[in-house]
């Protein structure tokens, strides 16, 4: 439908050809996993927009080095999101393990938790692989582990891993080998790929929406409410407290006694271990790690979240959304739609890659072995990327998939010289063009 311009029916990426593709431990060459990746349908209603979609990335998966077996496997699932979200003035809805949200190429948001949690009466961990059971569950515990800390060695360069079979994000879906201090090595032999790549120039695009409808921005927005004052990080509003001995929670209340703070359970090993401080300033956030604000999606302000990070671009606390929904969140999966919907073709509303004013890297260059072509901020369309000579003649062909950020050019076949990199826009053929040398 032409002119539809409800950005929780516009932004989802949507793909019915692309298939996915996932690494194993020590193959850096991607298998193909027969799964379409991305959105496959989207249709709405007045009250909800429906999502259609294997939950399955266009960017590579894995490997997960923690012995986790499970590969990104097709959900077969149903969303169905509020397209008009309001406030909840009650009682704050905790967020829950499993979905809370969804990122616009139909891949799942975990919250902090990795369902591992502190039972006081064994002093020992409990709940999740190779533990007992928690008493009463991981919501029985007063403390819950943060999956951020706890599971890096299992999450793949894009911050992703499964549980059993569904592909998530607890965090910020961009490669970890892209952040300002990178804190875990497991790009070095795989793509680092992921949803966008943080561009501190530009507000961050739209990756997602919650389970209470209301949409998800990556890390940067603009410094005031109102849509002044530049662009620059959202910080959480979230601290680590300064204890030394697990017995209370921030709000002050005594509970059953938590591990004291050492090397093993370091302070922000657990989720209680965070405090929620008013920062005094629009750019921090509030207890539901969001603010309402002006966006370049929704110019007349919303209630929007953020994914956080610290300085360094790692991950902060609580991540995405959390530890509460500022609307009412909801298990929002569904069996069917059983409502009159209309579909979206998202072909109408195309618009084409801004090529002038985006911000391309490409590197090394010089180069001897690889050349990578790294497109920031987030791609809505697909790009064709030619590796040409001087004289104009193509030499390779890459192409980098709406939902991807990377494209690799293996050139140790080539002699060494200038040559031409040609980044086009498929629907314009509008292109962008920058020379590399070759030399070893």
């Amino acid at each position: 439908m032409r002119g539809q311009s409800n950005p929780g029916i516009t932004s989802w990426l949507q793909n019915t050809t692309q298939i996915g593709t996932y690494y194993i431990d020590g193959n850096s060459t991607a298998i193909t996993n027969n799964l379409l990746v991305n959105c496959q349908k989207v249709e709405y209603s007045d009250d909800f927009v429906y999502i259609t979609t294997t939950g399955v990335p266009s960017y590579p998966t894995g490997p997960f080095l923690d012995g986790n077996g499970t590969q990104a496997s097709d959900q077969e699932a149903i969303y169905q999101i509020p397209l008009n979200p309001t406030q909840n003035t009650g009682t704050p809805i905790s967020t829950t393990g499993g979905n809370i949200g969804v990122f616009i190429n139909g891949v799942s948001l975990f919250d902090f938790r990795d369902g591992v949690a502190w039972n006081s009466t064994t002093q020992s961990l409990c709940g999740g692989p190779g533990n007992s059971p928690c008493p009463g569950g991981f919501n029985g515990s007063d403390w819950g582990r943060d999956a951020i800390l706890a599971e890096k060695e299992g999450f793949d360069c894009s911050k992703g891993h499964p549980a059993m079979g569904n592909y998530h994000h607890h965090q910020n879906p961009s490669a970890f080998k892209l952040d300002k201090e990178v804190v875990s090595d497991i790009c070095n032999l795989y793509d680092a790929d992921g949803l966008y790549a943080i561009n501190e120039n530009q507000h961050s695009p739209l990756i997602g929406f919650a389970y209470d409808g209301f949409p998800i921005y990556g890390a940067y927005g603009y410094q005031n409410a109102d849509g002044s004052g530049g662009v620059v990080r959202m910080k959480s509003g979230y601290q680590l407290r300064n204890i030394t001995t697990r017995t209370t929670h921030a709000d002050g209340t005594d509970v059953n006694d938590g591990p004291d703070v050492d090397e093993t359970y370091f302070l922000g090993y657990f989720r209680e271990d965070y405090e929620w401080i008013d920062g005094g300033t629009d750019d921090f956030l509030d207890e539901h790690n969001g603010r309402i604000c002006v966006t370049p999606e929704y110019p007349e302000g919303t209630y929007a979240y953020f994914a956080t990070v610290d300085e360094n671009w790692n991950s902060a606390y609580p991540y995405a959304i959390g530890p509460t929904y500022y609307g009412t969140g909801e298990n929002r999966k569904v069996d069917a739609i059983t409502e009159s919907t209309t579909v979206y073709d998202a072909t109408l509303d195309v618009t084409s890659f801004d090529l002038k004013n985006s911000n391309i890297s490409i590197f090394p260059n010089p180069a001897a072995d690889l050349i990578a072509i790294q497109m920031n901020g987030l791609l809505q369309e697909n790009v064709e990327v030619v590796l040409c000579d001087m004289s104009g003649k193509q030499l390779k062909k890459k192409e980098i998939n709406k939902g991807q950020t990377i494209a690799y050019f293996d050139i140790e076949t080539l002699y060494e010289g200038t040559y031409l990199i040609s980044i086009s826009d498929n629907s314009s053929k509008k292109s962008l063009t920058s020379k590399v040398i070759i030399k070893r």
